[in-house]
């Protein structure tokens, strides 16, 4: 397999998916889009608590996340829906999405006359904005383009052991293809920083490492919280982790051996080459949507425990060392590399597995969670409401 199908956008970018996005600004608007997306296949809508109340760099943050899904490459025509009196300017909004060029509509309850009519405009626009999708053909693409994620979540003790190298070493592939990666999840290299600044391609990137880590840390203290309270999680603890270090090891074996060419903060635009770390949460969905807003094209996801969430605009692929979990949830996991736990399987092996995985779902395979509609989307907020 030389190449993947993509969608060739006018900016340049490429996307592995064609979807119609529909985006409410505010959470007043979240059952106007829902509703609209119920009624036009392959439509997508990300509902959201947030829009209103907000205020400075939480406020910029929720634009930010919410323009970035809208640029992401696998979306090729967005709806932008607003109540009309937030703080989100839905114009606004639309003009940071317009200059990738695809196709994009705005307009606000308020002023359409409420919900009935809302959702009867909203449905007659998304309906013919399909039907402008559907006339777009794929075209060959090289690896190189490809920008995937690699997340942890659900984890126990056979992920720091299999998943996470295996899912490493395919990372180590596309890097060797010309593509890019971005690990995440601050919270969970605690413990092991020192091992990925010594990774870092400059002492300006590792430095910025031991910043982002320091400012976490700072900001726990602040609460006059423990850490230890939610990390590692009962479910991590129930799996055989123990300290926050033994899961923090385990968790950057996913991202390979290249060195970490700079750090992006959280929703931030992902380069197209290397790899990259991008200061976010641990948490599964708030991790996925800020890749997913930088340009991630999909996300490789390790779990051990077990679990079924996806992506709105990205595929996720779910990649376990744990096969009496893959057994049982079979409906919801895509690639078992257990086998090297038994010693059937070696590591050079596990992430080829997994690298031809990525190769066939970049070209349209759907995963497992595509398959089943999760189209999970959560913003990472950082102030509070007012």
């Amino acid at each position: 397999m030389e190449h993947m199908m993509g969608y060739r956008r006018p900016n340049g970018t490429v996307g592995i998916r064609n979807h119609l996005l529909i985006i409410p600004t505010v959470i007043c608007a979240n059952q106007v889009c829902s509703r609209i997306a119920q009624m036009v296949p392959e439509a997508i809508a990300i509902p959201h608590q947030h829009g209103c109340s907000q205020i400075g760099s939480d406020k910029e943050r929720t634009f930010d996340v919410l323009a970035g899904t809208g640029k992401n490459p696998n979306v090729g025509g967005v709806i932008i829906i607003s109540l009309g009196c937030e703080v989100i300017d839905p114009n606004e909004l639309a003009d940071a999405i317009r200059p990738t060029g695809k196709l994009v509509e705005v307009f606000d309850i308020q002023s359409v006359g409420g919900s009935v009519k809302a959702i009867q405009h909203g449905t007659e626009l998304a309906q013919k904005m399909r039907e402008q999708l559907q006339a777009m053909q794929p075209e060959p693409i090289p690896f190189s383009e490809l920008i995937i994620g690699v997340k942890c979540g659900g984890s126990d003790a056979t992920s720091g052991l299999a998943s996470n190298p295996a899912l490493g070493a395919a990372a180590d592939s596309l890097i060797q293809a010309g593509g890019g990666v971005v690990i995440g999840e601050t919270t969970e290299i605690i413990g092991a920083e020192h091992v990925l600044a010594s990774r870092c391609a400059t002492k300006e990137t590792a430095d910025e490492l031991y910043h982002i880590v320091d400012r976490f840390e700072k900001e726990v203290e602040r609460m006059g919280a423990d850490m230890r309270g939610g990390n590692p999680s009962p479910g991590n603890i129930a799996g055989g982790l123990t300290t926050i270090e033994e899961k923090s090891l385990g968790c950057i074996s996913k991202c390979g051996n290249a060195p970490i060419e700079g750090i992006i903060e959280y929703a931030g635009n992902i380069p197209k080459h290397g790899l990259y770390f991008m200061d976010s949460p641990g948490n599964d969905i708030e991790c996925v949507s800020g890749m997913a807003a930088g340009g991630a094209h999909l996300v490789c996801f390790t779990t051990g425990r077990g679990t079924p969430t996806g992506s709105a605009v990205i595929p996720v692929i779910k990649i376990t060392g744990n096969t009496r979990m893959f057994e049982r949830m079979s409906d919801n996991m895509d690639v078992n590399v257990g086998d090297m736990l038994a010693g059937t399987m070696s590591l050079e092996e596990a992430g080829e597995l997994v690298w031809q995985e990525i190769k066939e779902v970049a070209n349209g395979k759907l995963t497992k969670a595509e398959i089943l509609g999760h189209t999970e989307f959560s913003i990472n907020r950082i102030g509070p409401s007012l």
